[in-house]
């Protein structure tokens, strides 16, 4: 989720670390090799050369992706390429839990909300029916509900007042309207349906859904509130942004920005130096520390510490209890991607996202068991997480973050591997882990086997940071690295601790330090690169978030596809708009490739005027006396056939 989303005022965490930055890095490797090469062993060098080429005028060739682009916005509407349909799927308001009742956007009720959609949709999972099948046509979608824009959900309301003036019901509304949907869904004559009244339905919410914690930080002192002395529970997750999906048919849920939930002075607690890390103010964005004491960190100065996490749910079990698995780190999660290795231990990757924050991922020490479900549950709590240091060398190490080790000792304020955890970011700080330009989701190909890390922009990097041949001076547009592992496709071993990285493409207009492969069209280029999601055939599928700078990009957010191998490696190709103001989120696709859902969060938040009662935008409904709705869209081809071509 862009920052600039938020009110100006709002602190936001920026990681000072001296290290050398992602964009020293690329720009050493510029000077030193020229053009930065394609990692794809199976192409030739001068198609190394080609995938940076300029390629503003030229018509796509090589790529596999069929269809024609759609025309950039912003617009008010969304689009999507010719020959496809993007259908409107479930909006925030619409029946989840049977029973619930009609949305009345004008007589809201947290009891209503907790039983209807949530507000602003982000990661989505796709969880075939029945459970372990590969059903395209019937099955269970999850989705995240990162955060609420009370401006938006109520008239009358100023988002640079919300906090003092919102009542309580509109506070616990706002909560009962974060956390997660379940739902069941079924493919009715090439169209999805909800399936009302189903017994997999499920609401998590942020107001009332009690959440078990495990692992490392489980029971530790810094997690233990008046509420819940024990440190083993918590009430609901917060700012739930990018996820994963396990071998095992789990969801696993990042939480993000949770710093913007609590008000009071943090410098009056004992976790001062750890909330200024992740970047707390005294002032929150929302109205929950005056009904509800959790969010005041001088009245619970622990709670924060109990958000930050990833969240493991069981959307087959609706009485399941969803787990925080404190083994994988606390920070800005973005992404919790799963990957089994071939001695069967299970990596993890995740990215925080912050301006100079880290890329992550965990290693378990136990082994993935095919056959038995209920144990592979154990392996987010009993292994080792890891922070990426990125040579100019083309090499990257995975730094290991154990207490006892290196810095990691009682001298520097870590007493335990629970103090680690709670401090991932200060932890990794002190290894010297390489500051990145806002890591946000981290994906690796089915079919190759390699991992892509997207960084979305870093536009407060100052001249003085990079060094004098780096084009990412105030990064406005972002970029993506591959990671290039031994072994190829599923033989890929992502337990090792060195290996090599290269840069996949540099976001932005061609004019303006764009890099794409040859042929990329004046149409295909993209900015500020969020979310990702491979289809079957190994093709990524790139998500954006511009933020309020869709207006001075000229383009709205959306959905582009690409190959990563081959001639059309790094050709990008523009497949869905968002409407304005809209960021766009969540991919997923179904097993045969014949859906594509994707998340469409906040629209009309391009204008800092827009309101409830002045949208921008009215989509999806376009009534008068509706506003904006954040939705979820299913996309299939109008001939039946794979998505992409």
């Amino acid at each position: 989720m862009s920052q600039d989303h938020f009110p100006a005022d709002e602190a936001i965490g920026v990681n000072t670390s001296p290290e050398s930055s992602f964009g020293d890095i690329v720009s050493t490797r510029v000077s030193r090799r020229g053009l930065l090469k394609g990692a794809a062993a199976t192409l030739a060098g001068s198609v190394f050369a080609a995938t940076f080429a300029g390629c503003a005028t030229l018509t796509p060739r090589g790529s596999t992706l069929g269809f024609t682009e759609v025309e950039p916005g912003p617009k008010p509407d969304h689009a999507v390429a010719p020959g496809y349909r993007a259908h409107v799927l479930i909006r925030w308001g619409d029946k989840v839990l049977p029973g619930a009742p009609a949305f009345d956007v004008r007589r809201q009720t947290a009891e209503a909300q907790g039983m209807q959609f949530g507000y602003n949709c982000d990661f989505t999972a796709y969880a075939p029916l029945p459970a372990g099948s590969s059903s395209s046509d019937h099955g269970l979608l999850w989705v995240n509900h990162e955060y609420t824009e009370l401006h938006m959900m109520f008239p009358g309301m100023d988002p640079k007042t919300s906090a003092e003036t919102a009542t309580k019901e509109m506070a616990d509304v706002e909560l009962a309207a974060q956390g997660a949907s379940i739902v069941e869904i079924r493919k009715n004559g090439g169209g999805w349906q909800v399936v009302e009244a189903s017994r997999y339905a499920r609401r998590i919410s942020s107001l009332n859904t009690p959440i078990r914690i495990s692992g490392p930080a489980a029971g530790h002192a810094r997690m233990r509130t008046k509420a819940d002395p024990g440190g083993s529970t918590v009430i609901g997750m917060l700012n739930n942004c990018g996820g994963g999906w396990t071998p095992w048919g789990t969801v696993l849920s990042a939480e993000e920005n949770f710093n913007m939930y609590f008000a009071g002075d943090f410098n009056k607690t004992p976790e001062a130096r750890n909330y200024k890390r992740y970047g707390f103010g005294t002032r929150s964005r929302y109205a929950y520390s005056r009904f509800h004491d959790r969010f005041n960190v001088e009245k619970e100065p622990n709670e924060p510490n109990r958000f930050g996490w990833i969240v493991e749910i069981d959307p087959y079990d609706p009485g399941s209890v969803p787990v925080k698995r404190t083994a994988l780190g606390r920070f800005k999660h973005e992404a919790a991607t799963v990957w089994v290795n071939p001695n069967g231990t299970v990596t993890v990757y995740s990215g925080d996202d912050e301006a100079n924050d880290y890329v992550y991922k965990y290693v378990s020490r136990g082994r993935y068991d095919a056959r038995d479900r209920a144990a592979n549950r154990g392996l987010l709590d009993d292994g080792t997480l890891y922070a990426a240091r990125f040579g100019d060398d083309g090499l990257v190490k995975w730094l290991p973050l154990v207490f006892g080790q290196g810095p990691l000792i009682p001298a520097n304020g870590f007493a335990s591997q629970a103090d680690v955890l709670i401090e991932t970011r200060r932890a990794a700080d002190l290894l010297k882990a390489t500051p990145m330009d806002r890591p946000e989701d981290v994906e690796t190909s089915p079919v190759t086997g390699r991992t892509y890390v997207i960084l979305t922009n870093n536009a407060r990097r100052k001249a003085s940071e990079v060094d004098r041949a780096n084009p990412r001076e105030a990064n406005e547009y972002g970029q993506i690295l591959e990671l290039i592992v031994p072994g190829e496709g599923r033989a890929s071993d992502h337990s090792v601790l060195e290996h090599r990285w290269e840069v996949f493409l540099l976001a932005g207009p061609l004019e303006k330090g764009g890099r794409y492969g040859a042929g990329t069209t004046s149409a295909g280029w993209t900015a500020c690169p969020d979310g990702m999601a491979f289809d079957s055939k190994g093709r990524l599928w790139i998500a954006s978030d511009q933020g309020r700078a869709q207006s001075k990009f000229g383009i709205g957010d959306g959905m582009w596809a690409t190959d990563t191998t081959g001639p059309g490696r790094a050709v990008t190709k523009f497949f869905y708009r968002t409407p304005t103001g809209a960021e766009m989120a969540g991919p997923c696709f179904t097993p045969d490739d014949r859906t594509l859902f994707v998340a469409v969060q906040h629209p009309a938040s391009d204008d800092p005027g827009s309101t409830f009662d002045r949208p921008s935008t009215r989509w999806p409904d376009f009534r008068a006396d509706m506003p904006p709705r954040p939705s979820v869209v299913a996309i299939t081809k109008i001939d039946g056939g794979e998505i992409g071509g």
